[in-house]
């Protein structure tokens, strides 16, 4: 959501934008899924579904190659990305089209007409056996009022039976267009919300460090473990990109880290990934956006060994 540091900054000092923005740009180009190929059609394609991640949104930049390209470019398949910012695990499958455009979004593709699931699983069932991979980033976007509640937890506690519901029909529905063998897999986020122990105010308020630290409870305890489950449902796995970006590190485990001098590792490392410290927005920097690639190249080559 390209104006939602405005929206926001009213009700809860930056912080709820970080989590309204997960997935919060907006994407699209101006062209087409492509038709369908005869059935002896030399390419293998990759096709991408989510939110603002899964079109690489940077703030001041818009879509960048982000993590799909990488996976592209190490796979050697042909990105077609279904990739919408904003999107939640309800629109993604029941919302029309995408509700705005912008353009070099790499591999992109619209549907005006149809959903993002469907026109990802006509794409998947017309290309049937040319399918090499499929990634999901999506579930941001369904907790972003819970940052303003009196009970976070109970309030992303609530928001994860949708996630689950959701994911699980879609992993499920995306398995029986794709067929058995393709790799299906999900991600999740860098824990955004830590940042707030340095933006907007260092040192943070009592209240934003103590939403950062419930931050971390709602994705390790809650959020990517009903991801896992609902991808798990349609034969896939999930990336844990909050792990991997440092966010469990202990927060009693600091580093010297400029300009904020010694702050916790975690927070850090979320510094180092993201444009939340520096600017208040939750989207990967081009770094950010390289490491989850490699992160999702990682887990294909395992599925496909296996």
């Amino acid at each position: 959501m390209k104006g939602c540091l405005v929206r926001h900054e009213r009700v809860f000092p930056k912080v709820v934008c970080a989590l309204a923005m997960i997935g919060g740009t907006v994407t699209g180009v101006l062209a087409t899924a492509p038709p369908a190929q005869a059935s002896a059609e030399p390419s293998t394609y990759y096709v991408s579904l989510g939110d603002s991640y899964s079109v690489g949104y940077q703030p001041g930049r818009g879509a960048t190659p982000g993590y799909t390209a990488i996976v592209a470019k190490s796979t050697g398949l042909k990105l077609v990305n279904f990739g919408c910012g904003g999107a939640t695990t309800t629109s993604l499958v029941s919302s029309i089209g995408c509700p705005d455009v912008l353009p070099h979004t790499a591999g992109a593709v619209v549907y005006p007409t149809t959903t993002q699931e469907a026109a990802a699983e006509g794409f998947l069932t017309d290309h049937r056996g040319h399918i090499g991979l499929i990634t999901v980033s999506i579930g941001g976007n369904d907790v972003t009022a819970c940052a303003t509640q009196a009970n976070p937890i109970g309030c992303v506690s609530t928001a994860v039976a949708g996630i689950t519901k959701n994911v699980t029909n879609l992993a499920v529905a995306l398995r029986t267009a794709a067929g058995a063998s393709v790799p299906l897999i999900g991600l999740t986020y860098p824990d955004v919300i830590l940042g707030s122990y340095v933006y907007p105010k260092q040192p943070a308020p009592a209240a934003a460090a103590s939403l950062a630290k419930l931050s971390v409870v709602a994705f390790k305890s809650l959020i990517n473990p009903a991801l896992a489950k609902s991808y798990a449902a349609g034969n896939g796995s999930l990336v844990d990109v909050t792990k991997a970006t440092g966010a469990y590190v202990p927060l009693s485990r600091t580093v010297r880290y400029r300009p904020y001098g010694t702050i916790p590792t975690a927070v850090a490392r979320v510094c180092s990934l993201t444009w939340f410290c520096s600017q208040g927005n939750i989207h990967a920097t081009t770094t950010g956006y390289t490491l989850i690639g490699k992160l999702v190249v990682a887990r294909f080559n395992s599925t496909r060994r296996r």
